[in-house]
C-alpha cells in the first residue's frame, strides 16, 4: 500500500492519509473579507485530504494584503467560516486556518487609507494587488514596541475566532515575505530594540505570536509554515541557515502540531535535511512534489506528510486519484486569482463514483 495513504498523527489528530492541501490564496472573498458559499463548496470538495490548510486569512484589517482575500476579525467573517468548517467536517475532513498578516506587502487602498506596517520602514520592491489593479508598494510605517504587542494580540484573538468558527487548528504563516518573515529577516528588520538586531531578537516576534496562538488553541493545534531562501516579496536574510536553525531549535518542547517547510527555487542549503532532525513533532514537506517524489520522501523518512498545492486545486479528489493511479486534471493558472467566480474554483471534475451491486 502507498505510504502516502497511511494514517499520520498531526498534533492531537490522526489524519487518514499523508496528503495535506496547501494554503493557497484564491481571492474569492467579497470586499469585506467574507468568504462566499462557493468557498464552502471549494473546501468541502477537498475534504478527503489528510488535512486542509486554508488560504491565508488576515487576523485584523491592517493585516490584509490582497484584494478579495478573507479575514477572521468580524462576526460576518466568523459566521461564513463556520459554514466552511461544518461542510468539511460533515464529509469527515479536518481543516486548519492559516493566519496571514501581510505587513508591508499591502497598500493604503486595502487598509482604509492607513499606511502598511512593518518592523522597519523599508519599501519592498513590487506591486500590490488592489481593487483598481496592481499598484506600487509604498514605504511602510515602523511598528512601535507597544504596537508589536497589539499585533501579537491580534493573532491571539484571530486564533480564538478561528476555533469558534470550528477550525481544527491554526497555522502561522511565517513565509512569503509577510510580517513574521519581515521580522525574521535581516534585510527587512533593521530595528535596534528587543525585536531587531540579533537572531534572538529577530525571532522574538514569531515566538511571541506562536505563544499567543497556543494560548488559545493549545500548542497541539498550532502549526507554523516557513520557507527559507524563498526571497518572495523582496525578502532577504544575511544568514538564513542561522536564522532558521535558531528558530526551529527554540520550538523544542512546545508540542506544536507540525512544522511546515516549503522550499522554492534552488536554495543553497537542503533545509529539509537540516531542520527535520531538529523538530520533535510532525514534519510537513511542501512545494513541487509529485506522487512519486512524495512517496519517496515519506518512505525514506525525510518527512511525515506531504503538502500539495495546485494538484489539490485542480483535483478535489487527489487522494483517490493517487490510490487508483488515475490521470490528474491540469490546473488553469489563468483562474488562480480571480474576482469571485466559480470558474477554475469549484468546477474541476472529480472521478466518477463507482457503483457496487
Amino acid at each position: 500500500m502507498s505510504q502516502l495513504l497511511t494514517p499520520v498523527r498531526i498534533g492531537r489528530y490522526v489524519a487518514p492519509n499523508r496528503l495535506v492541501m496547501a494554503p493557497m490564496t484564491r481571492s474569492r472573498a467579497d470586499g469585506d473579507g467574507v468568504p462566499s458559499d462557493m468557498t464552502v463548496t471549494y473546501y468541502a470538495q477537498r475534504s478527503t485530504a489528510g488535512l486542509i490548510i486554508s488560504e491565508g486569512v488576515f487576523p485584523s484589517a491592517m493585516g490584509k494584503g490582497y484584494v478579495y482575500t478573507p479575514g477572521i476579525e468580524t462576526e460576518a467573517q466568523v459566521a461564513a467560516w463556520k459554514k466552511v468548517t461544518e461542510a468539511v467536517h460533515a464529509r469527515g475532513g479536518r481543516i486548519f486556518m492559516q493566519v496571514m498578516h501581510c505587513g508591508r506587502v499591502s497598500h493604503p487602498s486595502l487598509l482604509n487609507g492607513e499606511t502598511p506596517v512593518a518592523p522597519s520602514p523599508i519599501k519592498p520592491a513590487g506591486q500590490a494587488w488592489t481593487p483598481v489593479g496592481q499598484v506600487e508598494f509604498e514605504t511602510p510605517r515602523e511598528l512601535t514596541v507597544a504596537e508589536v504587542a497589539a499585533v501579537v494580540e491580534d493573532y491571539r484573538l484571530a486564533t480564538r475566532r478561528a476555533i469558534e468558527a470550528g477550525f481544527d487548528g491554526v497555522e502561522l504563516h511565517a513565509a512569503s515575505g509577510y510580517l513574521p518573515e519581515q521580522f525574521l529577516s535581516s534585510g527587512s528588520n533593521q530595528r535596534q530594540d528587543l525585536y531587531g538586531g540579533s537572531v534572538e531578537n529577530r525571532t522574538r516576534f514569531v515566538l511571541d505570536v506562536l505563544d499567543a496562538m497556543a494560548s488559545e488553541a493549545g500548542a497541539d493545534r498550532v502549526g507554523i509554515k516557513i520557507s527559507p531562501e524563498m526571497n518572495y516579496n523582496s525578502i532577504t536574510d544575511a544568514n538564513p541557515q542561522e536564522t532558521y536553525t535558531y528558530l526551529v531549535d527554540q520550538l523544542k518542547g512546545w508540542g506544536l502540531a507540525y512544522l511546515h517547510v516549503a522550499l522554492f527555487g534552488s536554495p543553497k542549503t537542503d533545509y529539509h535535511a537540516l531542520l527535520r532532525p531538529r523538530f520533535e513533532g510532525t514534519y510537513l514537506m511542501g512545494s513541487g512534489l509529485t506522487q512519486d517524489s512524495a512517496e519517496a520522501a515519506v518512505t525514506e523518512g525525510k518527512t511525515d506528510a506531504t503538502v500539495f498545492g495546485s494538484a489539490f486545486l485542480a483535483n478535489p479528489d487527489l487522494p483517490e486519484r493517487f490510490r487508483q493511479g488515475a490521470a490528474l486534471n491540469a490546473p488553469d493558472r489563468n483562474t488562480f486569482f480571480a474576482p469571485p467566480t466559480a470558474q477554475g474554483y469549484i468546477d474541476y471534475p472529480a472521478l466518477p463514483v463507482s457503483k457496487t451491486a
